[in-house]
């Protein structure tokens, strides 16, 4: 049997266009960046800004205002932990939401243990964010408002632009993880108002270890300070020899991706689609979460009641699929966005993600959809629970 890949929101297959790109800066033109008073330095920080110009150009923003870095953990490592650094004569209060990455919420847990403030949002059973509680709970010492543009798990999208038009009403700095965003949907940072804003390249179809971070230029500049110190490089903000190879890569994937947005769109959406209408007809008990909330058109998150996701995955090696974030994937817990929406412990652990990209094809669906079928009815004729839950004995 073939592998079955969906699992995309996780990472994606590097492009043999973005490979091709960089392949010279990895063998022949491997001059550092920085190292400018040479033709080989002079070649890769051309590169770089090249690099630079693209991912610009697809969210609408300034080359000035792209700083690249690592990836999106990264990004909210240093914007959570350098905003609280050096705000704090305004505030200490942040405010975030109970279904955001973990990244965000772990460098919460951080802060709070050095004084900040943190209000968690609540959502509602479709992951769907109340607007008018955000805007009663920013307060005068509130320094940031962090909150995501889609969700890595349901891929419920928030308004981004509506948060951005109350933060910048409350004059409060919005910091948005935008890494399922970007490369999916296209961001006009020219009309939304966010602040800050970051970026993985692995989320579509770029090499991995490489993103970026968007801070706004404006009248009175945002101050965050520098995660790592080292050289002056990404004028003094990120100290660190340039990932060269990795930098290219990445502005390649961004320019294809934009290039492609609405027709990836278009037939990805019908391949998810089919795939939920499919798994609602042929498999008794399963459910769609946030169905009725705005989506990415790749993402659909699906319980099956009463059985287990790692017993459905164990079966299926063949089709890659995620029970929850890829960065928690080693823990035990039940997901904690599907938990912030109101679902039992027991349906969030029976939940599975599939996440689909440009790569997917009709025959990957029909094959997927043949194996998981089958392998939930073969989960379920074994599984006391499921007989229990058949003859109406328990919920």
């Amino acid at each position: 049997m073939s592998l079955i890949y969906l699992d995309n929101n996780a990472t994606t297959a590097l492009d043999s266009r973005v490979l091709d790109e960089m392949l010279p800066y990895l063998t022949t033109e491997y001059g550092n960046a920085s190292s400018v008073q040479h033709r080989w330095g002079r070649k890769a920080n051309a590169a770089i800004q090249q690099a630079r110009l693209r991912v610009a150009q697809a969210i609408r923003a300034k080359e000035k205002e792209i700083f690249f870095n690592s990836g999106s953990t990264e990004a909210i490592n240093t914007v959570l932990k350098g905003i609280f650094e050096l705000y704090q004569v305004k505030g200490k209060h942040i405010i975030t939401a109970y279904t955001e990455h973990k990244a965000v919420l772990a460098c919460c847990t951080y802060l709070e243990k050095r004084g900040a403030e943190i209000t968690y949002l609540l959502t509602d059973s479709n992951g769907q964010l109340d607007l008018s509680a955000l805007e009663r709970e920013i307060r005068p010492d509130t320094i940031l408002v962090a909150l995501m543009a889609a969700n890595n798990e349901t891929g419920v999208i928030h308004p981004i632009q509506q948060i951005a038009k109350i933060t910048n009403a409350k004059e409060t700095l919005f910091f948005c993880d935008a890494t399922q965003y970007v490369g999916k949907v296209d961001l006009n940072l020219e009309q939304i108002g966010i602040d800050i804003l970051c970026l993985s390249a692995h989320k579509f179809h770029g090499p991995k270890g490489v993103g970026a971070l968007y801070i706004r230029r404006k009248t009175k500049p945002t101050q965050i300070q520098a995660l790592i110190h080292g050289g002056k490089q990404e004028g003094d903000f990120r100290g660190g020899t340039y990932n060269v190879p990795a930098i290219v890569g990445m502005g390649k994937a961004i320019e294809i991706a934009h290039q492609a947005l609405d027709s990836t769109q278009q037939s990805v959406g019908e391949l998810r689609d089919r795939l939920e209408r499919q798994i609602l007809e042929h498999i008794p008990s399963a459910a769609i979460h946030a169905q009725d909330a705005q989506r990415l058109y790749n993402t659909s998150n699906i319980v099956f009641k009463h059985t287990k996701a790692t017993e459905i995955m164990s079966r299926l090696r063949e089709v890659a699929l995620s029970a929850g974030s890829a960065c928690v994937s080693g823990d035990r817990d039940p997901s904690h966005v599907l938990k912030a929406m109101g679902l039992s412990d027991d349906d969030a652990y029976c939940s599975l993600r599939f996440s689909l990209s440009r790569y997917t094809t009709d025959e990957h669906i029909r094959e997927a959809l043949s194996r998981i079928i089958a392998v939930v009815a073969d989960v379920r004729s074994q599984s006391p629970v499921w007989q229990l839950y058949k003859q109406g004995l328990i919920d």
